[in-house]
């Protein structure tokens, strides 16, 4: 059984997956530690929830699994980036929105490009250049 190999798509998935499984794990292992030293204004957001915390962290984990499987598996990789861009898109939406109501700073916009705005709008561009064309 042979190793499969990476293209170019599934090294921007193995990246954001590798990248996406180590924020999950520190989200679980150490959330107050996680809430207070993401350089990304976390404390704007709210006071502290441990266990609000370690569910997002649950949610970024199950994106990080999908995002590595679609590295390595070219015929599930439709689907599960899909699933992927889902999620980083909703949260994308969601971080722009309290921006723009005015819930967090407009240094959010800045705070938020790198980890969550950049890689929702790399999900949606691999969502259309990863389809498959459709058999006739």
């Amino acid at each position: 059984m042979s190793t499969p190999k990476l293209d170019g798509w599934g090294w921007v998935f193995a990246v954001f997956g590798v990248v996406t499984f180590a924020n999950a794990l520190w989200m679980l292992a150490g959330p107050m530690h996680w809430y207070t030293d993401l350089p990304a204004g976390v404390p704007d957001t709210g006071p502290f929830n441990p266990h609000f915390v370690r569910d997002i962290g649950c949610a970024f984990l199950t994106v990080s699994v999908a995002l590595l499987w679609a590295a390595f598996s070219h015929r599930v990789r439709e689907p599960l980036v899909a699933i992927a861009a889902l999620f980083l898109v909703a949260h994308g939406v969601l971080h722009a929105y309290d921006t723009l109501r005015g819930a967090l700073g407009h240094n959010h916009w800045w705070l938020d490009l790198p980890g969550v705005y950049l890689p929702a709008l790399v999900m949606v561009v691999a969502v259309f250049k990863t389809k498959r064309p459709a058999i006739a």
